[in-house]
């Protein structure tokens, strides 16, 4: 029997980028902890399940309500439904941060698919998108900047 559709799609068609997903679990944990490959592709499919999970309760909230269309306010209950309440607040400050950075990018005329920035622009972008990620993970804490932060400062600076 072929596993649940997603979206037209089996479950094993539904993952997330591998080598970003790495790249997110290598930087949480401190700089001598090793993980296994098949940790890796346990924690990208847990990632893919819980995704999974707030989109179909997201869903039902947004049907109960007669909506069409799947609004913010539709995650967020659906966090709460699932016991995820303690996540609310951060969820929501990722939100109204994404909605300042779109902001931004449509205020200074850019592209958002980054059409206009070159090569190093986008990687610096791209490192400090992951220097506020990891700041929100830890609660506001940064860490020294890791060798490929340095690099890319290098290049932008030549």
């Amino acid at each position: 029997m072929e596993p649940m559709d997603i979206v037209g799609k089996t479950k094993e068609d539904a993952s997330l980028p591998k080598a970003t997903m790495t790249k997110i679990i290598k930087e949480m944990l401190p700089p001598d902890v090793r993980v296994a490959r098949d940790t890796q592709d346990l924690l990208i499919e847990c990632c893919v399940e819980f995704i999974n999970l707030i989109s179909s309760e997201s869903n039902e909230v947004c049907n109960r309500e007669e909506k069409r269309t799947i609004a913010p306010e539709h995650v967020l209950k659906a966090l709460q439904v699932l016991g995820f309440g303690e996540y609310i607040e951060e969820v929501y400050a990722a939100y109204e941060q994404h909605k300042l950075e779109t902001m931004d990018t449509v205020r200074t005329g850019k592209c958002s698919n980054g059409a206009e920035m070159t090569e190093e622009e986008a990687l610096a972008e791209q490192q400090r998108m992951f220097a506020e990620a990891r700041a929100r993970m830890n609660g506001g804490v940064t860490g020294p900047p890791k060798q490929q932060d340095s690099e890319a400062e290098q290049t932008m600076n030549s």
